[in-house]
């Protein structure tokens, strides 16, 4: 039976990617998509948005725009990798695709209390401003999720600062809000995101496919390879966002141990810091699973796979 998840994301280069792994995997139901102001600003992300739906033939899925600033901090966003689009590179069509006339946040709250407990995933690859909220909003959601499976966070190391890696920094109050709820969440971190780098021979599966949603891809990848060598200097980019998808399609592509994790809200040099304790020391419980160690081949396998049902349609 395939996995029912909500997509909340910031489209974004591997926000796209994941999208489309999604939509093309069979063992993910993919009911509803809800964008937060991240990567680029809630407008551009939205619009990124709806034409990855359009590329990808996407159409029979709510998309609806949610929060447009974090809880309580001034706005960034990821210009220097993302460019001024948020989406650049690729040449995007214009949008088919309708939005949805919800907030956000009230499609995830309808979604999910729409079904029975324990049905659906929440896959949040952006700031957690929307998950957040929607527990705020209606906190009887905690129980009816069957889990989070988060791109964020890092146990030994940040990207936008020495400490925090980006989708925490930008909301650290929402992801405290996230990380300290009383559900089941896994953190798909950087430790095992930059195990999921975009070589070329890897960008050369998806160029042999030959449809409009590889080109796409291959077309994302390039100009994301670009400018993670000039801001990070990577010689390949890594596909964060998909690796938590990939989690819930396949939970064996990656490795995963119990840690307690708390986010870092006041530091002056550590703020958005995910601190990860894997011993539990001083008796505290080890609730959140935290991602370490990925199967390479088996993630790709399934992106490529992904990628190449969606250009068959």
């Amino acid at each position: 039976m395939a996995k029912k998840i909500i997509l909340d994301c910031d489209p974004g280069h591997d926000d796209a990617i994941a999208l489309l792994l999604a939509h093309g995997s069979p063992e993910i139901e993919l009911l509803a998509v809800t964008t937060v102001a991240g990567n680029q600003t809630l407008e551009k992300v939205t619009r990124n948005a709806l034409a990855v739906a359009t590329i990808g033939n996407i159409t029979d899925v709510p998309i609806a725009a949610g929060a447009g600033v974090p809880l309580v901090r001034p706005q960034i966003v990821a210009e220097d990798i993302h460019g001024d689009s948020g989406m650049d590179g690729p040449e995007l069509p214009e949008p088919i695709v309708e939005l949805d006339t919800r907030h956000g946040v009230d499609l995830i709250i309808e979604t999910v209390m729409n079904h029975p407990p324990g049905e659906i995933t929440l896959v949040p690859t952006g700031p957690l401003t929307n998950i957040a909220m929607a527990i705020q909003r209606e906190p009887e959601i905690i129980h009816r999720v069957a889990e989070v499976v988060l791109m964020g966070g890092g146990y030994s190391k940040g990207n936008t600062t020495p400490a925090a890696e980006f989708n925490i920094l930008v909301d650290p109050e929402a992801a405290s809000v996230v990380f300290n709820a009383d559900w089941s969440v896994t953190m798909v971190g950087l430790d095992l995101t930059h195990q999921a780098v975009a070589t070329p021979d890897v960008v050369e599966r998806f160029a042999q496919q030959g449809t409009q949603a590889s080109q796409f891809v291959v077309d994302l990848l390039e100009f994301f390879g670009r400018m993670y060598k000039k801001a990070q200097d990577f010689d390949a980019p890594p596909v964060h966002d998909a690796c938590a998808v990939a989690r819930v399609i396949d939970p064996s592509v990656m490795v995963v141990q119990p840690a307690h994790v708390v986010v870092e809200l006041t530091g002056t040099y550590t703020a958005g810091m995910t601190v990860t304790d894997f011993q539990g020391r001083g008796g505290v419980p080890r609730r959140t699973q935290v991602a370490t160690e990925l199967d390479r081949e088996k993630f790709w396998n399934l992106v490529v796979d992904a990628v190449a049902a969606v250009g068959s349609n």
